[in-house]
């Protein structure tokens, strides 16, 4: 079986002041996921949206504007990049980013972990499964965030708008958020960045707070019992609730060609999770390896693994016939954490242009001891300018 997706972005800023960018980027899409996005928590194609569609269609992804205020200390050099103009600015600062765009534009960035079309493929790989950040089915959402350096350290938080249902939007031409903003996410984190043995590395702790009308597993459990129905979250979605998590996320060069990374990550598995996918615990780790020692300095291998699981009242819910974002085969008879290996090699054609072979292996897919191992075999060709 196989699916393929297919993307055009453009991005298109300007700057209105002295530090000021506005930028605003359409993205042409089309095309589905394997098993139309669903099977797996860990779910194998961050080039895969939670809708798809056989039509190409337009989106306004991101439309934003960001303010740099310089506070001093060491002039920097910003190299020119996507969402980035090339220029200067001082080690300590304020940043501040007000529009609409991807929570993890900002939170929960990885160097080695953290792009589906330059580096890994699976959800929980490029970001911390647990982190459930608020976004429609293209990961998107509306919002505001500051970060303040200073020295070796960032803080950054912001504010932003849940999907006015799980998911996020049924259509391409939804955009699928709580047009009241009752529903919303404020996103805390702190990083420390630091040199291990002369190597730069940094540590990030993020966590984050869903307000909205989640429901808890424990009720929707009880109602099946007593109606003899399958598990329905809908039906005890009954008053607004606070769903937290928190993860700690590491990234470290071990020498100019090879960097490690590793995220653990927890959410409260009480509540469902609302507009991520259904992992309540989570465990990464990797590699990133330049081919510098084989004369391909802008190759890359990956190697990653990644351990997913929930809490015994998801199982319960599961296993009564409940539905989550990704995940629900109708009975959980045999759950187990979901385990996942990943590889890949990225061949640069060009300095702007890179194909990738991409492999991942998953064992107990959604937690279900009875489905599975799943093999996938991904090829991807990317190219910027």
């Amino acid at each position: 079986m196989g699916r393929d997706t297919g993307d055009a972005t453009l991005y298109v800023g300007f700057r209105p002041w002295q530090g000021g960018e506005l930028w605003f980027v359409p993205e042409l899409d089309q095309g589905f996921g394997v098993g139309n996005t669903h099977g797996a928590a860990g779910y194998p194609s961050g080039e895969s949206y939670k809708l798809g569609a056989s039509f190409p269609y337009t989106r306004i992804q991101r439309a934003f504007l960001r303010q740099t205020i310089d506070l001093g200390g060491e002039v920097e050099k910003v190299e020119a990049d996507l969402s980035q103009f090339a220029g200067t600015q001082t080690a300590n600062r304020l940043v501040f980013t007000v529009g609409r765009f991807a929570i993890v534009d900002i939170f929960d960035t990885n160097k080695y972990a953290n792009n589906p079309k330059t580096d890994f493929f699976n959800w929980t790989l490029i970001n911390a499964g647990t982190f459930d950040y608020a976004g429609d089915a293209w990961g998107f959402t509306y919002g505001a965030a500051v970060e303040w350096y200073h020295g070796r350290w960032t803080l950054r938080a912001g504010v932003f708008d849940l999907s006015a249902t799980p998911a996020g939007g049924n259509s391409p031409s939804s955009y699928g958020l709580d047009p009241t903003f009752r529903q919303l996410s404020p996103v805390l984190e702190i990083e420390e960045r630091h040199q291990l043995f002369g190597q730069p590395g940094k540590v990030k702790l993020t966590a984050f707070l869903n307000h909205g009308r989640a429901g808890y597993f424990a009720d929707a459990v009880a109602l099946a019992q007593t109606t003899g129905t399958p598990a329905d979250i809908n039906a005890v979605r009954n008053g607004f609730t606070n769903r937290p998590g928190i993860s700690l996320n590491i990234e470290q060069q071990l020498r100019d060609d090879v960097g490690l990374f590793a995220r653990i990550g927890w959410s409260d598995g009480q509540i469902e999770p609302w507009d991520f996918t259904d992992v309540d615990r989570t465990f990464s780790a990797g590699l990133s390896i330049a081919g510098k020692r084989w004369g391909r300095p802008s190759d890359i291998i990956g190697i990653a693994g990644v351990v997913n699981a929930i809490s015994d009242v998801h199982e319960a819910f599961l296993n009564a016939g409940g539905l989550g974002i990704l995940v629900g085969d109708g009975k959980l008879p045999h759950p187990s954490s979901e385990k996942i290996f990943e590889t890949y090699y990225s061949y640069a054609l060009t300095s702007s242009t890179k194909l990738t072979a991409d492999y991942q292996f998953i064992a107990d897919p959604a937690y279900n001891t009875d489905r599975g191992p799943v093999s996938l075999f991904a090829l991807r060709a990317h190219t910027q300018f």
